[in-house]
């Protein structure tokens, strides 16, 4: 009796779902330093949204073991979807992000995304921002605590009512529209990141968010905030410092200096 070898047949449409798995015109950008305790619970929960998007990992030399997490889901899950760079020492939020986003540059992604580790960003605004790029045509969302009320869950008062000031004081000294400055999460079309020149952007922690998003506003790029609820880190350590406030609220003052006599590149024509 002839054994007739069994093939499975894959239809149109599953191919199209895999190949559309590995594929994605967005990528998250996550930089970590010892977030063992939240980067596979993360990274697994962007992977489960209806939306396909891609991670990047930028890691910090973390001591934890941040790293060889990661490395084993792309091994044994993820390959097609989960990159990582791992870089030598904490060399700083900015700098993180400027390193992703020449990789996402390097490559096809359209859309660019910050992210925390830590689920303060919940992965399901992820395609609220997405949207507002997409749909609506914004060139920049950020996600806002403060652009209805004060969305904040679980942060001591203090710290609370220090971002919100800090925020509002930005806007007062830079005349810069936005509500939510200091917010981490947030996404650029790619048309941004190739137009700001990332060589320029001087600051490392808080106020690289501000520069990058004042540096945005000054070129001409039309920015939404998408309200969202912040909820402060579950697991691990905070990595704030005094010393992030105190870049933010002094270089705050060179910004609006740049304002004022900085040539700032031209809005370019939408494709």
């Amino acid at each position: 009796m002839r054994r007739v070898a069994s093939q499975r047949t894959v239809s149109p449409e599953h191919r199209h779902i895999q190949h559309s798995m590995k594929q994605s015109d967005s990528i998250v950008i996550i930089p970590t330093y010892n977030e063992k305790e939240n980067i596979e619970n993360i990274i697994r929960a962007v992977f489960a949204l209806e939306k396909a998007f891609h991670i990047l990992v930028i890691d910090d030399g973390s001591p934890d073991g941040t790293a060889q997490i990661v490395k084993r889901l792309q091994q044994t899950e993820f390959a097609d979807r989960l990159f990582l760079v791992e870089r030598q020492g904490k060399l700083g939020l900015g700098t993180a992000y400027i390193r992703g986003f020449r990789w996402a540059l390097e490559r096809d992604y359209q859309y660019v995304f910050e992210m925390d580790a830590d689920f303060s960003h919940d992965p399901h605004d992820l395609p609220r921002l997405y949207s507002a790029c997409a749909d609506e045509g914004y060139d920049v969302a950020i996600g806002s605590r403060y652009v209805s009320g004060v969305n904040v869950v679980n942060w001591p008062m203090g710290r609370v009512l220090m971002s919100y000031f800090a925020s509002k004081y930005v806007r007062f000294i830079t005349g810069f529209p936005v509500n939510d400055t200091t917010a981490g999460f947030k996404c650029y079309r790619r048309r941004v990141l190739q137009t700001i020149e990332l060589d320029k952007i001087r600051f490392k922690g808080y106020a690289f968010q501000i520069e990058m998003k004042f540096t945005a506003y000054k070129i001409g790029f039309r920015i939404k905030e998408v309200p969202v609820i912040f909820v402060n880190r579950r697991e691990g350590t905070s990595k704030m410092s005094g010393g992030i406030f105190s870049e933010a609220f002094f270089g705050v003052m060179r910004l609006r200096w740049d304002g004022w006599t900085r040539k700032y590149p031209a809005l370019p024509e939408k494709g």
